[in-house]
């Protein structure tokens, strides 16, 4: 006897092509929305670092000049009240702190010691830098004398108390140079007081606003 022929018929996929359709789409979908999360975090992080950078420049400060420590050399002095007069050498550590994200770099500048207002000697600063968030440290020696002193009976008072106080004043000027592209003028301005005990030869004390 004849075998009967078996039929084959294919087997169709559960869903078909649609939902096959349907799953690229949304696994399509899902790479887009993680895509764009991505570069919304990214361009967060780049307007905070421009933002961070912008309060940067905006806050750029002023270096701040002071002495350090001042040791004296050949003091003598007279409290003659007729001629009052003194004499002596500072050697001075002054300091130059730049607190700023960018070096300061700074010119030729003067420290000007006064009495009471007047002039009793200048030392000069020479041209430097100070480098970012650091303290440029440098050394000067002054000769300081009474011999442009006008109020000499105010003097021999001051000599004969055993005390001496005179004030030491000077600026320099540069700029602060952020990321060697942006550059703003600053001043550093020197503002101390310092007192000389005359008997025991040494700076009693010293202070700088």
């Amino acid at each position: 006897m004849a075998q009967k022929k078996q039929q084959v018929y294919p087997i169709e996929l559960i869903g078909g092509p649609a939902k096959l359709d349907i799953e690229s789409e949304e696994l399509h979908r899902t790479k887009c929305t993680r895509y764009i999360a991505y570069l919304a975090i990214f361009a967060l992080f780049e307007t905070m670092v421009i933002l961070v950078c912008l309060i940067t420049l905006m806050r750029i400060k002023s270096p701040k000049f002071q002495l350090r420590a001042v040791s004296i050399e050949h003091l003598n002095y007279s409290s003659n009240t007729t001629s009052p007069s003194f004499n002596m050498r500072f050697n001075a550590k002054i300091a130059v702190k730049n607190s700023n994200f960018g070096h300061f770099k700074f010119k030729n500048g003067t420290i000007t010691l006064t009495y009471r207002g007047d002039p009793v000697g200048d030392a000069s600063v020479s041209k430097a830098q100070a480098r970012a968030r650091s303290t440029k440290k440098m050394n000067v020696t002054v000769d300081v004398n009474s011999n442009h002193v006008l109020s000499k009976l105010r003097l021999a008072k001051d000599l004969k108390s055993g005390y001496l106080m005179l004030t030491s004043q000077g600026k320099l000027s540069g700029k602060v140079n952020l990321m060697k592209m942006v550059k703003r003028r600053r001043y550093a301005h020197m503002n101390c007081t310092i007192i000389i005990n005359l008997v025991r030869k040494f700076i009693q004390d010293l202070k700088c606003i």
